[in-house]
């Protein structure tokens, strides 16, 4: 491929020319993106506690906010060629969300399922997609990394920053605009107040907001299509080779968040309708001064 993209190129002093062909070649290989999605309890369904933490794996279903990523990320890959790798840690049913985000335009999937990792915290999550990335950057070179804003169990937003420090990598986020070129990406945030013009070289992470596009649904042959589309399932001893044993901190005894106590709301009291005959106002007033004593 590189002989294909760059004969025209060899002319002029050879500064110009090492320019010329990082950025050709940049076209030419297109993009290598990395996703990271959830699977996580669907936010309308019942969910339940039991000894402090939330009961997955009955209706769980893929983060709505990370949709957005895989679209960012899909768009992306239209504009420029190359490959969309959807990445999660979770249950072995967190392959229903690979799946759907193989409907949804990407290319590859890869599920990390181990025991070993059930209670880790956004610290333990991070360095295991880290490492999972690295070993696909082994393979070949990723640009860019993109999550969602944030996920809808925990809605700690968290994960985006602590994954590009595992990385090492430069991090841009809540991006509601967002445009790639030659190893480079900029977005547009809006922050306190402020909107913001922010770039970075690549490869970089960059978390994106549910303003920077409407992702698409999926028909029925892409759904078809998604069956063929290959589905990874990895366990820890896969990263071996790319993950810091020592500092590794995973699990329910490795997370540096503690439970203390959680439980459900409890149930509200049923409604009282009052019929408005024209002193509904007065009625009203009653009622609140009658829950208020």
């Amino acid at each position: 491929m590189f002989m294909r993209c760059v004969p025209r190129l060899l002319v002029g002093n050879g500064t110009n020319l090492i320019t010329a062909l990082c950025g050709k070649l940049w076209h030419c290989r297109g993009m290598r993106i990395v996703v990271c999605v959830k699977h996580v309890p669907d936010v309308l369904s019942e969910r339940r506690i039991e000894n402090g933490r939330l009961v997955r794996g009955e209706d769980d279903t893929l983060n709505e906010l990370d949709e957005n990523a895989v679209e960012a990320a899909v768009q992306a890959v239209e504009d420029h060629g190359g490959e969309v790798i959807v990445l999660t840690m979770g249950p072995e049913d967190a392959e229903d969300s690979a799946l759907l985000a193989l409907q949804k335009g990407a290319d590859r999937a890869i599920v990390i399922s181990d025991d070993r990792l059930a209670g880790s915290d956004v610290i333990g999550t991070a360095q295991v997609l880290a490492a999972a990335i690295r070993k696909l950057a082994d393979e070949e070179i990723i640009d860019a990394a993109i999550t969602g804003m944030a996920s809808l169990d925990g809605m700690t937003s968290m994960l985006p920053a602590a994954l590009a420090t595992a990385l090492r990598w430069p991090y841009i986020g809540l991006a509601h605009e967002l445009e790639f070129t030659t190893g480079r990406a900029e977005i547009l945030r809006s922050a306190d107040g402020f909107d913001d013009r922010l770039a970075t070289s690549l490869p970089a992470v960059i978390s994106v907001t549910d303003q920077v596009n409407e992702p698409r649904y999926p028909n029925f042959k892409a759904m078809k299509a998604a069956r063929s589309k290959p589905l990874d399932i990895w366990d820890l001893d896969e990263l071996e080779n790319f993950i810091d044993t020592d500092s590794l901190a995973i699990g329910e005894h490795g997370a540096g968040t503690q439970v203390l106590s959680a439980g459900e709301h409890p149930q509200r009291d049923s409604a009282q309708v009052v019929q408005d005959s024209g002193d509904g106002g007065i009625k009203l007033a009653a009622y609140i001064a009658e829950v208020l004593k």
